[in-house]
């Protein structure tokens, strides 16, 4: 048994090098799930640094997402996959990994979560909260209201992240939505320190967590 942490950080950085940094500092900071994002590399230069992500969320006892790359996040023993796009079922990632390993994905409207919740994914990432832009791709922000109509419509159990520019002073309000927790990047790039604070907006063990177990898939 395993519970998924409220409090999510998404790595940066400019090279491979500046990621396995931030995840260094996240980790050191209390950070309890690191998901490696890497984008337009190479596959053996993804391999090597989710390897030594691996290492160090190891040596910290945090759990590591592959954004993606399912088959890398299998070969280096990863905690699960965040699929950011819908170019990949859940269903064909869940049988190549292996049976403890967990699965995330993005959604952006009811429909998306109405197809991931049907292909039983372990947890959702719902936004962007506030308009962000992705390798020149933008989508429309969703914003309070929405977030609060779609978890009222789908009302689930399988965990809702949000995420897209999330500061801190967000939190109290997205909490209201019955958002399940967040996914933070720029604003804790900035202040590590933050992760604290983050954590105790977020109520960690104080308030209901889910847990996945890891025979759930076998």
């Amino acid at each position: 048994m395993s519970t998924i942490p409220k409090l999510h950080y998404i790595s940066q950085g400019d090279s491979p090098e500046q990621h396995i940094d931030t995840i260094r500092e996240a980790c050191t900071s209390g950070i309890e799930l690191v998901e490696l994002r890497l984008n337009n590399l190479d596959e053996a230069t993804v391999l090597k640094t989710a390897q030594e992500a691996r290492d160090i969320t190891g040596m910290y006892h945090t759990r590591l997402m592959i954004s993606d790359d399912y088959k890398i996040a299998k070969t280096v023993k990863a905690d699960g996959i965040y699929l950011n796009t819908s170019d990949t079922c859940p269903l064909v990632v869940r049988e190549y990994l292996y049976t403890w390993q967990i699965i995330g994905a993005a959604a952006q409207s009811l429909e998306d979560c109405k197809t991931l919740l049907e292909k039983k994914v372990d947890y959702i990432g719902l936004g962007p909260y506030k308009v962000i832009s992705i390798e020149q791709h933008s989508n429309p922000a969703l914003g309070l209201p929405q977030y609060t109509t779609l978890l009222d419509t789908i009302y689930t159990e399988t965990p809702v992240f949000a995420f897209g520019e999330i500061q801190l002073e967000d939190v109290p309000e997205l909490l209201k939505t019955g958002i399940y927790g967040i996914a933070v990047s720029e604003a804790l790039t900035k202040d590590f320190k933050k992760i604290k604070l983050f954590q105790k907006l977020l109520g960690g063990s104080n308030t209901k967590e889910q847990v996945w177990n890891m025979d759930d898939h076998k």
